[in-house]
């Protein structure tokens, strides 16, 4: 059932089916790109198409938990079924960014070669092998630290391919210059005068989650830490783009949460139910 995925502890045998997919060579990115494949229970007995979620950082599903974590919102029929494309990383601190933009270490160069493999590749090569939706709405990108800038940045983008991004502990900080050269938070941040530029798209909706340990860094000594500033201020620069608060974004902030894949584990469950509410 499961190819080269390490067992996790568990009492009840998964319902869910976990692949190995090994077989999408990129063009622009020079390199076979991994898949892990999850599919929902009832995925073999029917004929149907699924909704779709594209995760960054796919290598990182043992640690996450996500077959158990799945199989418990499918046993308590918490989510509606949809198929998992887990993409592993490969050089992330160059492939995970802004398309539009590297920052100014050049960290993220090759975004804008990993939006277009995305884009030309990745969602053509799924489409054909799996029965997932190419409906908007029915697809969602999310991400984790530089995968959820990564995955953010791409649905915001490319509204016409996606509906939904979630955003685990995303590097918005990304900067176009050092906090050492000067603070200037209006222009800084690259992910933020991207919002500010870009266009608002009426389909689109954001999950965002931060954890009070992110990190404990705050460059403008306010007393919180630029984990949580900078992401709250994206969500104030979407809601002028004409986002609704309320309707359009979800913002979890973990109490003593980390930077790291057991607390974006345990906040799982709330991302997919956002994601994938169960069908009335």
């Amino acid at each position: 059932m499961a190819d080269n995925i390490p067992a996790l502890n568990r009492i009840e045998p998964l319902t869910v089916t976990v692949r190995r997919d090994d077989s999408l060579h990129s063009v622009p990115l020079n390199r076979t790109v991994h898949l892990t494949i999850v599919l929902p229970p009832d995925y073999q007995s029917t004929t149907k198409v699924y909704p779709v979620l594209y995760l960054n950082d796919g290598q990182d599903l043992p640690r996450l938990k996500m077959p158990t974590i799945l199989d418990s919102l499918y046993h308590k029929k918490s989510i509606q079924p949809f198929i998992l494309i887990a993409i592993h990383a490969g050089d992330r601190i160059q492939e995970y960014g802004t398309a539009a933009q590297a920052d100014y270490m050049n960290r993220g160069s090759k975004a804008g070669i990993y939006t277009d493999f995305v884009l030309t590749e990745l969602l053509p090569y799924v489409k054909k092998y799996y029965r997932v939706s190419t409906e908007p709405a029915q697809s969602v990108f999310a991400g984790f630290s530089l995968g959820g800038l990564s995955a953010f940045d791409i649905v915001f983008h490319h509204p016409e391919r996606f509906g939904r991004a979630g955003v685990f502990s995303g590097s918005f900080w990304w900067r176009s210059k050092s906090t050492a050269d000067g603070y200037r938070d209006e222009t800084d941040r690259i992910i933020h005068d991207l919002v500010r530029k870009g266009s608002y798209n009426k389909t689109l909706k954001f999950w965002f989650e931060t954890g009070t340990e992110d990190e404990t860094s705050d460059r403008n000594n306010n007393g919180i830490i630029d984990a949580i500033d900078d992401t709250t201020d994206l969500i104030d620069e979407l809601v002028k783009k004409g986002y609704d608060r309320n309707n359009d974004i979800r913002y979890v902030e973990i109490t003593g949460g980390k930077h790291d894949q057991e607390t974006w584990s345990e906040i799982m469950p709330d991302f997919l139910g956002w994601a994938f509410p169960p069908l009335k």
